[in-house]
This record gives C-alpha cells, structure tokens and sequence, in this order.
C-alpha cells in the first residue's frame, strides 16, 4: 500500500491535504497548481530476502515451484532490492541485496546446487537477517518457500519473531510441516500461503505482497 504523503497535486489523487494547501495559497494573489497539496500513498523501496529450501527433500515439481517464485518474484519486486539464499543444512548467498542480476542468471545460480542435506530454518533465517542488517525495518521482509520440515538445528521460531517481516510460501506436494510454517509466519508478523504446485506461486505472491 505505501505511507500516505503530502505531494503537489499532478492530476492524481483527489485527497485534499487543506492545511498545507492553505499555507501555500495565504498571500498569493495569483495561485498555481503546484500550490494544491494532496494525500498520495507513495510505496517505498522494499528490501527483500528471498530464502529458498533446497534440501534432500525439494525435488521434482518442487523444483518447478522454486523456478516459477523467482520469476514471479522479478515481475512482483521489479522496483525493490532482491536478494537470494539457498539452504539446506547450510545456506549460501547466491545474490546479495542490491545486486542487479537478471531472473534467468539467479535462476541458473540457483538450479546448480544440488538438492542435498538436511533443513536448517535457523541458519538461513539468520542469514537472511544478515542481508537486512543496515535496512530500516518498516522497508525490510523475509519470504520463505520451504516444506517447514526442520530436521537441523535449533528451532528456528526465535528468529522469525526477530526479523521484521517473515512470510511463508509452504509447499505442500510432497513431506511438509504446516503447523511450524503457520507458527513462522504468525511470529515473523507475516503470511502463510499453501503451494501445491508452480501454477500456485502467482497467486501466491499477489496476496503476501499486497500490503
């Protein structure tokens, strides 16, 4: 949605603001358009952290769930920072917020790391905080596309409800934990959303980035 701001009318909104209006016109005989001041709700620049679960368990039509979130997730945050990390036990930072990287390259990146491992939430929700780090909160989120079967390391709901924003792209066609999905979601003060396939993603996108 954005902040509501105070903006020159250009033909826009039809909010009035009438008390910096009226400031603007006091003593001007002669007054321009420039002088009408609105209410606009301007967006600003988000930052997120796209974290994407490629464990032993994230295979097949998952993959195609995976491929199909970070192209929708270009269209969707064309104007935002991106960045992306894949995890499993281990996390790796494949583009770091701010980087310009075209969808097709992070989808490259992102399909040359082997299914593999174990599930650490933890750590990669630690890693993503990091990418954050210098980000005002009210602009930075987390999404998550995961199954939620954390079988490493320490319970990871700690650390959602320490990042600004989490939410949970739960892909359930396969093994997955609703339940500790729902809780991350709730503690990261974000939104859970069920994917069964990649034809899901878009929808899915749509609604945990419509405010």
């Amino acid at each position: 949605m954005g902040e509501l701001t105070s903006l020159p009318w250009a033909g826009g909104s039809d909010e009035l603001d009438l008390e910096r209006t009226l400031d603007l016109l006091a003593g001007k005989p002669f007054p321009e358009e420039r002088d009408i001041v609105v209410r606009e709700r301007v967006r600003q620049r988000r930052s997120v952290v796209l974290v994407v679960d490629v464990s032993g368990s994230m295979r097949g039509e998952r993959v195609r769930t995976a491929a199909a979130t970070v192209g929708a997730l270009a269209g969707e945050l064309a104007r935002d920072r991106v960045a992306v990390v894949a995890f499993w036990s281990d996390a790796a930072v494949l583009v770091r917020l701010g980087e310009q990287v075209a969808p097709l390259t992070v989808l490259d990146l992102l399909l040359r790391v082997p299914a593999q491992g174990l599930t650490n939430l933890t750590f990669t929700l630690e890693t993503a905080a990091k990418q954050l780090a210098a980000v005002p909160a009210r602009d930075a989120r987390v999404l998550l596309l995961s199954d939620c079967v954390h079988n490493a390391g320490p319970d990871p709901r700690p650390i959602a409800a320490r990042l600004p924003r989490l939410d949970v792209l739960l892909d359930v066609s396969g093994e997955k934990d609703v339940d500790l999905g729902r809780d991350l979601a709730r503690l990261g003060r974000g939104r859970l959303r069920l994917v069964r396939d990649h034809r899901d993603v878009a929808a899915a996108l749509g609604a945990v980035f419509d405010r």
